[in-house]
């Protein structure tokens, strides 16, 4: 099976389409840009919104779910955000089809023309923000913690699976506050939280940090990212948390009577993470065998083979072994198909991703052992049978963690600091990755950069030192580095 995926140095876009294809993650739809996510593909998806929902609400927010049409005006109440994502809109202008009067078939019903156009949701604030104008009107309906599970439109040019589509499943965080601190306060709560669910779920290290006004999200005051590093060394932004002031309580009038009875504009945020973390998995852990899922989001973290067929003192074993690894809550699959070799399943589960397999065969249980393969390393080991469940809770922490550590190794050995536009160019074309250099802070050189370059600044790092220096293009004061990239 792995002769059928092309190798990560040969053609690396390739290598990319080629693990979801074969392992089963989506395929292509009949309509351009979108796609048919397949069983193994939504699993990951639900145990990442399982587990991000999980934290949301245990700070506190509550789900919700509001319109997929937005009237065409509500866009055009802030004119930062409509410029934003006005080239990117899907517009409805009818509501009814009819047969075709001249042959087969339907067209538009020309006199089921909208009186106003609606938008397909490229994003929600505004229509949210006309909601919440209804819902607060003192001090004491806030804070406002609502998030929603959705998909969106945005009509992408180029599209690829999982990265950049046309349409795409995503949460997204609409928050209101009393005050900018406490707003501020939120969008840096998520944004913590965003990088602890990459790093301790995801198993890919990530760079926290804020954008740059070039960067931000339309509309936003100042729109924090996690930045994550492919195996391609090429930067991949995973989710932002914006702080967006009061821009949108202003556009859609929302304020609210605070305790000496004054009226405020509310402060808001909004934030997101999408269907592209999937993507952001493939390439970070992935190799040229298949796909590579860490433990915590893998749909089924252990798979049991009997060998070389099902017969009824391995099968007993087998629901043994996936009995306890259930009481510990893990994931289990017993594969008793008859019709595929040993062989044929071994590499199929190993195309999968799925983290741990366990063979049972005869010449085995007269051993009183259990074969352990890991898909990470490809190791393989004798395990009693008495011990095996806990040998395998054991063994899923230690992939987990050697995903992150090896993920974070690969960061670190392509991560460059330079200090003039010279060794800049030479790091971005000979080597990649993340190149941490001066930047005098103007959007003229930020742009020149990615003129010449195609490298863009993801993110002005939290913890990034104040020192003297100078921008590597211009020349002019630098107080700290950024972090550029060539990205998706």
């Amino acid at each position: 099976m792995a002769k059928e995926i092309t190798s990560r140095e040969e053609n690396y876009s390739q290598w990319y389409n080629d693990i979801i294809k074969k392992a089963g993650l989506a395929e292509n739809s009949p309509v351009r840009g979108c796609m048919v996510i397949k069983p193994t593909g939504f699993g990951i998806w639900e145990n990442i919104k399982a587990q991000l929902d999980k934290m949301f609400k245990e700070t506190g927010h509550v789900n919700a779910y509001f319109p997929l049409f937005i009237p065409k005006s509500f866009l055009s109440k802030e004119a930062e955000h409509v410029e934003g994502f006005a080239k990117e809109c899907a517009v409805v202008t009818h509501h009814r089809l009819m047969n075709n009067p001249n042959g087969t078939g339907v067209v538009v019903d020309p006199s089921a023309k909208l009186e106003e156009e609606l938008i397909v949701r490229p994003t929600s604030e505004t229509i949210i923000w006309n909601t919440y104008k209804d819902w607060i009107k003192s001090y004491r309906d806030l804070p406002l913690l609502i998030n929603q599970w959705a998909n969106v439109v945005r009509w992408e040019l180029r599209t690829r699976p999982f990265l950049r589509t046309a349409e795409f499943l995503w949460q997204e965080g609409h928050t209101a506050h009393a005050t900018r601190e406490e707003a501020i306060e939120e969008a840096n709560m998520i944004h913590e939280l965003y990088a602890r669910f990459a790093e301790d779920y995801m198993a890919m290290p990530v760079i926290k940090g804020a954008k740059t006004a070039n960067e931000r999200f339309a509309g936003a005051e100042d729109t924090l990212t996690i930045e994550a590093l492919m195996q391609d060394k090429k930067a991949l932004q995973a989710g932002t948390s914006h702080f967006l002031g009061q821009n949108f309580a202003k556009a859609f009038d929302v304020k609210y009577s605070n305790k000496e009875n004054k009226e405020e504009f509310v402060w808001a945020t909004s934030w997101g993470v999408s269907t592209r973390l999937i993507g952001g998995l493939i390439m970070t852990h992935s190799d040229d065998e298949g796909l590579v899922l860490p433990p915590k989001l893998a749909p089924t973290q252990v798979v049991i083979v009997p060998i070389p067929k099902p017969a009824p003192n391995i099968m007993e074993v087998a629901e043994k072994i996936a009995k306890a690894l259930k009481d510990k809550g893990i994931t289990v699959k017993i594969d008793s198909d008859e019709t595929k070799r040993p062989g044929f399943k071994f590499a199929e589960y190993e195309m999968k991703g799925i983290p741990v397999r366990i063979g049972i065969g005869n010449r085995d249980l007269e051993k009183n052992v259990v074969e352990v393969a890991r898909r990470d390393t490809k190791e393989k080991t004798s395990v009693n049978l008495d011990g095996v469940s806990d040998y395998v809770v054991t063994l899923l922490d230690e992939i987990q963690n050697n995903l992150f550590q090896n993920a974070l190794k690969f960061r670190e050995d392509n991560t460059t600091i330079v200090d003039n536009f010279t060794d800049f160019k030479d790091a971005l074309d000979s080597k990649g990755g993340f190149v941490v250099a001066h930047w005098d802070g103007t959007s003229e050189t930020e742009l020149k950069i990615k003129e010449e370059t195609t490298a863009t600044i993801r993110c002005i790092p939290n913890d990034a030192v104040e020192e003297d220096g100078k921008c590597v293009f211009s020349g002019k004061p630098s107080s700290k580095r950024v972090i550029f990239a060539k990205s998706y």
